[in-house]
């Protein structure tokens, strides 16, 4: 990365140098929280008190740690100051290398395995998903669940649910339902698994005949939390040809939903009519699929992001020409594989997406080819519809979320231990 500014490039370091002297004149508020360990996923959690001057809401993020001690699975308060509220010199005067005062450690979960991905329940952010390294989806009720300290030895936490049925490891691609208690994940076994976790009142009356747990029947629940109730699928969807990398539900049905995969396909399925896909997109990008969303305010817009370092929107309406993918738009602003996309809560037409390029991005795709756009308001050279570039990491942002509780507020996590040697950073502008 560093010979990149021997070609007349900025190098990460000038890129960044020049965006921390502009902090005060692109952002009402930002904060820097520097982590020891990295981060793989961050999620905002219900808002806990509104006030005057600052909000004060609830963060999920993780810890994957070399080993030392455990991995964790952390709840923070995170204080949101509001628009207009806070001076341009101290948004700017922050310590990259220091944690915030913003951000404060709430609660630690002792995860059984790194935590790779955590969503949250939409109708109760309470209710928390997470992937690991395993077969099984996990489910914590966050609020609930005692504070641990993390050192090494210490017992893992128990998960309040697990959800079985994946036949090899469920990594990354998780999702929970918007409308339903439904949870959806993809993994290495080539599958798209969709459970309800209602149905461990079912689960929990039958087991409680036999006066034995069911999670010592699931691959990884008999030696990590005996004590576990574990919930069985609603239905396995095959379609896939590879590892599935990222699902969605669709924002107002718990039985219509998306994947994409490592076989550059995005397949839409609608568990109403059977469990094979419903539309099969072949090539609808070049190369591995890593991320897709769908919008929650015009169900016919789908966005994909991929390892050609583009991201694509689809119409469900019209996916497919001359057999293969037909996206409406290619947006072109990354210089490295996209990892996640997510529409903004806020304007249906505004996205985010975050790279390896160690860039966050938001567009809007209802400026592109609007003379306003061509002519004013967007910088020289940069692509049709960016309308802000976030860029504040050092190296591969790997998740970021919209907070829906307060308009144009994200919360973002880089992985820096190419760039810094450890740690990474979570930053909420």
């Amino acid at each position: 990365m560093k010979e990149r500014g021997k070609s007349g490039k900025p190098s990460v370091d000038e890129r960044y140098t020049q965006w921390k002297s502009l902090v005060p004149v692109l952002y009402d508020w930002l904060a820097n929280h520097n982590l020891v360990w990295p981060s793989l996923s961050c999620r905002w959690g219900p808002q806990q008190e509104t006030a005057t001057y600052k909000n004060r809401q609830r963060l999920y993020l993780s810890e994957q740690t070399d080993g030392s001690v455990p991995n964790t699975l952390v709840i923070a308060n995170c204080e949101v100051v509001k628009p207009r509220v806070a001076a341009a010199e101290h948004i700017s005067q922050f310590n990259e290398e220091a944690r915030s005062p913003f951000v404060k450690k709430y609660k630690t979960i002792i995860h059984p395995g790194e935590v790779n991905r955590i969503r949250e329940l939409p109708q109760n952010s309470k209710i928390v998903a997470t992937h690991t390294d395993s077969p099984d989806v996990l489910i914590w009720d966050v609020e609930s669940q005692p504070n641990r300290h993390a050192v090494l030895g210490a017992a893992e936490s128990r998960p309040d649910l697990i959800l079985t049925g994946h036949q090899d490891n469920a990594e990354f691609a998780l999702a929970m339902c918007p409308t339903e208690p439904f949870v959806l994940s993809g993994g290495k076994d080539k599958s798209v698994v969709l459970w309800s976790i209602h149905d461990h009142i079912t689960a929990s009356a039958t087991d409680s005949g036999s006066g034995k747990s069911p999670a010592s029947a699931s691959k990884s629940g008999g030696d990590k939390a005996p004590d576990s109730l574990a919930v069985g699928p609603r239905g396995v969807y095959q379609g896939h040809e590879d590892t599935v990398e990222d699902v969605q539900f669709c924002p107002s049905s718990a039985q219509e939903f998306c994947s994409v995969g490592d076989d550059s396909c995005l397949i839409l399925w609608d568990a109403r009519a059977g469990t094979s896909p419903a539309t099969k997109v072949e090539k609808a990008h070049n190369a591995d699929l890593h991320c897709v969303d769908w919008n929650p305010h015009d169900e016919n817009l789908i966005l994909t992001g991929s390892a050609d370092n583009s991201v694509r929107m689809y119409d469900r309406r019209n996916l497919v020409s001359n057999g293969v993918g037909s996206p409406i738009y290619k947006f072109e602003g990354h210089k490295a594989a996209v990892l996640c996309v997510q529409w903004s809560p806020d304007k249906a037409s505004v996205f985010g997406s975050a790279a390896e390029d160690g860039l966050l991005n938001v567009w809007d795709h209802e400026k592109i080819g609007k003379k306003k756009e061509r002519v004013g308001t967007r910088m020289p050279n940069s692509p049709p519809g960016l309308f802000f570039q976030h860029g504040g990491h050092r190296d591969k942002v790997v998740d970021f979320h919209w907070n829906t509780s307060d308009p144009w507020t994200i919360v973002s996590v880089s992985d820096d231990c190419e760039s810094t040697g450890g740690g990474g950073t979570l930053q909420e502008p």
